[in-house]
């Protein structure tokens, strides 16, 4: 039995025997459980989900794409070729690029945003949270100091927020978010602005006479060679991820299980590699993900280290795995009256579910982790191939 579901099974033994001894047992556990009567029990306070499937971050990118398909009349085979390399980064297991670029589409997807958005750190640092540029960009996003600024990125003397993966990608993605709005919800438009700056490309649209509505991007005049070959770039790496699906090699590696990030607050005279250490997490890694805060220094405000969802919430489902489990135990010597018996023992003997119905937004990765099978099994189960989609109101079969 799962820590998740303790909270479920004493329900189901103590609300529904309705018996004296039912009673008799719940009260033991109630005055064992009076001390740990804050803790968050509750799954709807846990974390929804701490680890994913890799595949299952590139369907979800797949699947937030405004143009879900590659134009290769588009598409640069030199861009192509030099983006070459982007899948294999995602399929090393000792690269983080995976990671990052699952914590980046979940980021877009939460704003409403297309997840070509997501290839701009693939274009600008090599999804590298501490690269630098010799001229001044820095940083996941590349952002420029007077751009991390307008966009509400704490920089100091000690603390360069560039550096920080969840400061800046925040601060991107509220910036996409406007252009994105900007522009007529055109990403090329947008990705244009965000490389050129937003008047920029206003200024080339009035000189040829575009709005938002009917602008074609390819055709502004005034831009530099540099920003029309950005969108080129990025529809590149698009057709790359693309063909990824073709590359069954590329595809078993992604198939791994990875950790979902999200961001935690770092206390007050804790190094990001002592608070790594005390949630039992790899202090170097987390220092690699949090280069900004990796040599101690810290902004003037609360400091956010971006580390596994479960770094905050093991120690507790620790702590209240262990109090039940000690209530549970401390009430065993009393045996529980035969209607509870029984109540247990036909949950236990209840058949299992085999059928799922598929809900939107749902993929055959997300429904193969929910019931702890692999992929491929749920496809062959079901008749299926990887490039299959799954409609609304599907039923499958599946192992539980």
């Amino acid at each position: 039995m799962s820590r998740r579901s303790l909270p479920l099974a004493l329900g189901l033994v103590l609300g529904l025997a309705g018996t004296a001894g039912a009673q008799s047992l719940g009260a033991g556990i109630s005055q064992n459980l009076t001390a740990a009567s804050a803790l968050p029990l509750d799954p709807s306070t846990l974390p929804a989900a701490s680890v994913r499937n890799g595949q299952e971050i590139f369907s979800s990118f797949r699947d937030g794409l405004a143009e879900p398909t590659c134009d290769a009349e588009a598409t640069s085979p030199r861009w192509q070729k030099q983006f070459a390399h982007a899948p294999s980064r995602l399929a090393n297991q000792d690269d983080d690029a995976l990671v990052l670029f699952g914590y980046v589409v979940e980021e877009l997807r939460k704003a409403n945003l297309p997840t070509e958005f997501a290839l701009i750190p693939f274009v600008e640092s090599g999804y590298r949270p501490n690269a630098r540029n010799g001229s001044g960009p820095t940083g996941l996003w590349q952002f420029i100091a007077t751009t991390a600024r307008n966009h509400r990125v704490p920089m100091s003397n000690n603390y360069d927020g560039r550096l920080s993966a969840v400061e800046s990608t925040q601060a991107a993605v509220r910036y996409l978010k406007t252009l994105h709005g900007m522009f007529g919800g055109d990403w090329r438009l947008a990705t244009m602005a965000y490389n050129a700056g937003e008047y920029r490309v206003l200024q080339s649209m009035r000189k040829a006479g575009m709005n938002a509505q009917n602008a074609k991007p390819a055709g502004l005049p005034g831009l530099s060679p540099v920003t029309h070959a950005y969108v080129e770039k990025l529809h590149a790496l698009a057709c790359v991820l693309e063909d990824v699906e073709d590359q069954p090699g590329v595809m078993a590696s992604l198939d791994r299980t990875v950790p979902v990030l999200k961001d935690h607050t770092l206390p007050a005279g804790t190094s990001v590699q002592q608070w790594a250490a005390q949630r039992a997490l790899d202090p170097a890694k987390i220092a690699r993900l949090n280069p900004a805060l990796a040599a101690g220094n810290r902004p003037s405000g609360t400091a956010r280290v971006l580390a596994p969802v479960s770094a905050s919430s093991a120690n507790v489902a620790d702590i209240a795995s262990t109090t039940v489990a000690t209530a549970l135990a401390s009430t065993a010597s009393a045996a529980p009256s035969p209607q509870v018996a029984k109540v247990v023992a036909s949950a236990a003997d209840r058949p299992r579910n085999r059928r799922h119905t598929v809900r939107n937004g749902e993929s055959a990765w997300t429904i193969a982790r929910r019931y702890g099978m692999p992929v491929k099994a749920l496809l062959s189960l079901n008749g299926l191939s990887g490039s299959s989609v799954l409609k609304p109101g599907a039923v499958l079969r599946v192992e539980d």
